[in-house]
């Protein structure tokens, strides 16, 4: 058994336990790719044999298979593909004893995944594609830190400290370019409940087909028709952002009659979604109010309630709604992300006519609260405002949101027109994006070189999203229907066959890799040697020894009397040594390279003089 077998084992081991700090407690199989790899660990440490060590190789293989399933990202992919490239040079040394070193051991582990990948990739196209791995279920409590919660309370919250994590990105891969900043509202959840200090979303659950009915594919975009592609973090809620106008592309997406977007893959992992980009608003915007959008706690903000009664003898929901529209902007209301609690009695009121001192959530609280009291239906909806775009060195923009552009405006309904988004926010004094143009940045921007560094890792990782993650089972039925048309039944030995011929070919490969690297490294560094001769018109003669050749030609090249003399002692050196050392050994192989290098930097000189003198 080599001795490098336990060193690469246990480097493998590291490998995987990076990968599992990335792990989410809430995913089911969290919890075995956990416990797998403490068995393995414990088992490489007590492996004594080598049936043993083959074992522990094995599960390091599952383990990683299990990570691959887990986080298919790019950054955890590339750590996984490391971590199958050590347990298989491991293996190797386990099985090819003392002779090969490290950089035999794992040329010959990256020899075995090039020839994998055929296989990988004809069962990633055809091979019927596994619905998402479900969650145990995992609660979110934001508390006061910038970011989104199926419950709202703002006046309860003193003091909100804004988070740089990374909460979405979106991108544009058919062009067009973002839309203008001020129109960057990306909407998440809709919050309709209110009890007169905090309001709350009532999600829905996800629409599933009957029982024995498949889920129908969405249609393509039509030709023309841009697409938004969406990547986003972890949240815990099964809401995801989109713009509120455009086509889901993804059967996982459900749109609801709120506007509210539901996605079917478990919000404690990634998400990878697209949906078309049409200038048209979705239909959710024509879909008339409820009696939830005009339910409101009596009593509990007096002059909140009296200031909306002058208003609701207008005429309008237009009228009512401008009426506001002016009240705020002749208060001097500022923006803080401090603005101390608000009383338990009467907190809006206290908000409205004293403090005049919040953030969004105040902002968008307050003034729905006061188009209910005026009779007009309006509802709080939370998501995403800005985020800041970054276009990538060679590769495709995208818009950057983090959590610090967590974001709450109201929506009212007007007759004749529908939904129609308010942001009392942006009538604030100190207002974040009030005063921004369109392209500048948000609460979000770049902080310095390792923002900038993140940025362009972002932008692999949308392509890689696009390219790997965002080929779900729409986009197989679809490649399967253009392949084999109506003979669909034969998917199962279309597979077959291609994994067949795809095993000949990376066997052949291998083989003829093994080949072309077996037998003496000497022997074969001295046959490269004469080839590179051999092409010029100088072959050993019948019986002429190494010597005697090397003479020959240095009469032709006396350039090439010092490199030539020196591969030719190197060589007659370590072949006829009693012990030949390693570092003989490669030294005739450097020797060897540079007076190749010689030869046709020599030839590539003449040829150059020859045109000159012509």
């Amino acid at each position: 058994m080599s001795r490098a077998a336990a060193p690469l084992q246990w480097l493998t081991m590291g490998l995987l336990a990076v990968g599992l700090l990335g792990l989410s407690p809430a995913l089911s199989l969290s919890l075995l790719a956990f416990g797998l790899a403490v068995l393995t660990a414990l088992k490489l440490r007590e492996a004594r044999r080598i049936e043993e060590r083959r074992v522990v190789a094995l599960l390091q293989l599952v383990c990683a298979g299990l990570l691959a399933a887990l986080r298919p990202e790019l950054g955890p992919s590339l750590l996984q593909g490391l971590a199958i490239l050590m347990a298989l040079a491991g293996l190797l040394a386990l099985e090819l004893g003392a002779g090969p070193d490290w950089k035999a051991l794992l040329r010959r582990s990256l020899q075995v995944l090039l020839a994998a990948l055929p296989i990988a990739l004809v069962l990633f196209l055809l091979l019927p594609r596994l619905t998402p791995f479900s969650n145990l279920g995992t609660g979110h409590g934001m508390g006061a830190v910038t970011g989104l919660s199926d419950s709202m309370e703002p006046g309860s919250i003193a003091k909100l400290s804004v988070s740089r994590e990374a909460a979405a990105r979106v991108a544009f891969p058919l062009g067009g370019g973002p839309p203008p900043l001020e129109q960057r509202y990306w909407r998440v959840l809709v919050h309709e409940r209110f009890d007169g200090r905090s309001w709350r979303s009532a999600e829905p659950p996800f629409a599933r087909p009957a029982a024995g009915q498949p889920t129908p594919a969405p249609p393509p975009p039509a030709p023309g028709e841009g697409i938004q592609l969406w990547l986003t973090e972890p949240s815990g809620l099964s809401t995801v952002p989109w713009s509120g106008a455009g086509r889901p592309l993804s059967a996982d997406l459900n749109l609801q009659r709120s506007g509210e977007l539901l996605n079917r893959a478990p919000g404690s992992q990634r998400r990878v979604y697209a949906l078309t980009r049409t200038a048209e608003p979705g239909d959710w915007r024509s879909v008339p109010p409820g009696p939830s959008d005009l339910l409101l706690p009596r009593g509990e903000n007096p002059k909140l309630e009296a200031l909306a009664g002058e208003w609701r003898r207008l005429g309008s929901e237009r009228e009512r709604l401008n009426a506001a529209g002016s009240w705020f902007r002749a208060q001097p209301f500022r923006y803080s992300l401090e603005p101390g609690a608000l009383p338990r009695q009467a907190p809006l009121d206290h908000f409205l006519f004293e403090t005049r001192l919040g953030f969004c959530g105040h902002y968008a609280s307050a003034f729905t609260t006061l188009m209910r009291a005026a009779g007009v239906p309006a509802r709080v909806v939370s998501g995403y405002r800005g985020g800041q775009w970054v276009q990538p060195v060679g590769g495709t923009g995208y818009i950057d949101l983090r959590q610090a552009d967590a974001h709450a405006w109201s929506e009212v309904w007007l007759q004749g027109e529908g939904w129609r988004r308010v942001d009392p926010t942006a009538w604030a004094d100190g207002d974040p994006l009030a005063s921004a143009t369109a392209g500048a940045g948000s609460l979000a921007g770049a902080g310095g070189p390792w923002d900038w560094l993140q940025q362009q890792w972002w932008g692999l990782d949308i392509a890689w999203a696009r390219w790997w993650l965002g080929y779900d089972s729409e986009q197989q039925q679809a490649l399967v229907a253009r392949l084999l048309g109506k003979q669909r039944h034969l998917l199962g030995l279309v597979v077959l066959l291609a994994v067949a011929i795809s095993l000949a070919a990376s066997l052949g490969g291998l083989g003829w890799l093994g080949r072309r690297r077996s037998g003496d490294p000497l022997r074969l560094e001295l046959e490269r040697t004469l080839r590179a001769f051999a092409r010029q018109g100088m072959a050993p003669q019948a019986g002429e020894t190494l010597a005697g050749f090397a003479q020959r030609l240095t009469r032709r090249w006396p350039e090439l009397a010092g490199p030539l003399g020196d591969f030719v002692e190197q060589y007659q050196g370590q072949r006829f040594a009693s012990t030949p050392s390693r570092s003989g050994r490669r030294e005739a192989q450097r020797l060897g390279r540079v007076l190749r290098r010689s030869l046709n930097t020599g030839i590539q000189s003449k040829e150059a003089v020859q045109r000159v003198d012509r």
